[in-house]
């Protein structure tokens, strides 16, 4: 899977600054005194009485060995379906890749081998079969291990607020810290997001060489992409996922084309928040829906006629 995006005219944001001006009077005597002493203990008062978004309980994601099923090559957790993931442990010299199937639609995912992989459970409520397959010759595979699970959701966004292959971080992983910060100088949710978004536009720059070079299977790590302040776009998708979903806000990883001919294949977010958000040129939030985040041409500049209205976008895979 090639990753790239097209460069062109830089992509303006448009952000609202409110700021507060104080006026002070010069006095003298004690009344003088008594009045500055008072603006000081308003100003602190102020501070303190300040709101800040309430970041909610971090939704974490693991695999539980003494709960999963297989054989000696492959284990798969379902035991967490409700909250939206399984988990899965693969030790083998060959490639493996696992496939989910849920009513007409399939999603195949690497498998790194050796380590605890999590996938979600992102089509809703229903009857998934997981399937692990094993590289025999060529691009030819066999059925290592495969099983059924029925997912009843406890909660309709948790598959968007744990991490997954594609957002992977704990709560002490450096873009979680980081988003710790900016969630502290947030009032609330909406301000939270709008931080997230400039801080990854500001931080990490496009990556061209990465996107001429990158091979099919590639898994992202957010923290390697704030650190070293590069990326493509799926990079770009993990990081604000990663900071978003690890605060309380619902965020997709979306896989599909873009541009006027469709012909672009590319990787942006949606978030989704119930408050009124912000407005970025031809981009509207709208209150209660998923809002689309397209980090890379924001960070790096794209024509607005090639972005549109987001008609020009075509959802493929989420994650």
């Amino acid at each position: 899977m090639q990753l790239k995006v097209k460069k062109s005219v830089k992509y303006l944001i448009i952000c609202l600054l409110v700021s507060s001006v104080f006026v002070c009077f010069p006095a003298c005597g004690d009344s003088g005194a008594a009045a500055g002493n008072g603006a000081a203990e308003s100003s602190a008062s102020d501070e303190e009485n300040k709101e800040t978004y309430d970041v909610p309980d971090f939704r974490g994601a693991s695999f539980h060995e003494d709960e999963a099923y297989g054989n000696d090559e492959v284990l798969v957790d379902t035991s967490r379906s409700n909250k939206g993931f399984f988990g899965l442990h693969c030790v083998s010299d060959k490639k493996i890749k696992v496939q989910v199937f849920k009513d007409d639609e399939v999603y195949t995912y690497d498998v790194v081998t050796g380590e605890d992989q999590i996938y979600p459970f992102q089509l809703g409520d229903g009857e998934y079969t997981i399937k692990v397959m094993k590289n025999i010759a060529d691009t030819k595979y066999s059925e290592l291990y495969a099983t059924s699970v029925y997912v009843e959701l406890k909660d309709e966004f948790d598959p968007f607020l744990r991490p997954s292959q594609y957002a992977d971080y704990t709560e002490k992983s450096d873009c979680v810290l980081k988003s710790d910060e900016l969630a502290a100088q947030s009032a609330d949710a909406n301000e939270f997001i709008t931080n997230v978004f400039n801080f990854v536009c500001k931080k990490v720059k496009y990556d061209k060489k990465k996107a001429e070079t990158v091979q099919s299977g590639y898994i992202p790590d957010p923290d390697e992409t704030m650190n070293s302040g590069k990326g493509i776009c799926i990079d770009y998708a993990s990081l604000a996922a990663a900071m978003l979903r690890s605060h309380g806000i619902p965020t997709k990883i979306i896989f599909g084309y873009v541009g006027d001919s469709g012909d672009l294949y590319h990787a942006w977010n949606m978030y989704y928040t119930e408050e009124t958000g912000w407005v970025a040129v031809e981009f509207e939030v709208h209150e209660g829906e998923w809002n689309r985040l397209d980090l890379t041409f924001s960070a790096n500049g794209s024509d607005s006629q090639f972005i549109g209205d987001g008609s020009n976008y075509m959802d493929v895979f989420q994650y």
